[in-house]
């Protein structure tokens, strides 16, 4: 009996430790999201600036003072794709965002440092934001399900989605000046 509950506890410890693991690491290279979003032939870098017409926005969008100066991304052919950073707990998320007229086409998370909430990093959480765009106030035009138990790396890629549209369109905007 002791035999039986022993083990049950070691290989209980076992599955938690891998659980673990799994959750942190590198899903995919950034600069292989780049590759990939554009067929392997990707454009020259460029910047947007967060300048005071865009950067009260993205701050209500976070909710909390943005770092960055400006950010790069990448424009061709009228599709845009943005490599952007959030924490979710306690470490930072790093996705990436194709968009193309004004919708996100692909969501993918690129690295996840956190020990719990990789589940966003699975196709039935970002297929929810397929042809996301925003409407009033910066908001997407549909309600995204959390996941139980990941519920702030949920918000970090919520908020991101919604920078990388937001940022797509003032790029655009910048484009036709």
């Amino acid at each position: 009996m002791l035999y039986f509950l022993l083990r049950s506890i070691i290989l209980s410890g076992v599955l938690i430790i891998s659980t673990s693991s799994h959750a942190r690491g590198i899903y995919q290279e950034p600069d292989d999201f780049i590759n990939q979003a554009f067929d392997g032939h990707p454009p020259a870098a460029r910047l947007i600036w967060l300048t005071s017409d865009i950067r009260p926005a993205i701050e209500r969008i976070l909710d909390h003072k943005a770092t960055r100066l400006r950010i790069r991304y990448w424009l061709k052919d009228g599709r845009s794709a943005w490599i952007l950073d959030e924490i979710g707990k306690e470490k930072p998320i790093t996705a990436g965002f194709i968009i193309r007229n004004g919708k996100l086409k692909r969501t993918k998370i690129l690295v996840f440092r956190e020990s719990r909430g990789w589940e966003i990093s699975q196709p039935f959480f970002t297929r929810q934001f397929i042809d996301a765009q925003l409407i009033k106030d910066n908001q997407l035009d549909r309600n995204i399900d959390g996941i139980s138990g990941a519920t702030l790396s949920v918000r970090a890629i919520h908020k991101l989605s919604r920078i990388a549209l937001l940022l797509a369109k003032q790029a655009q905007s910048q484009q036709n000046k």
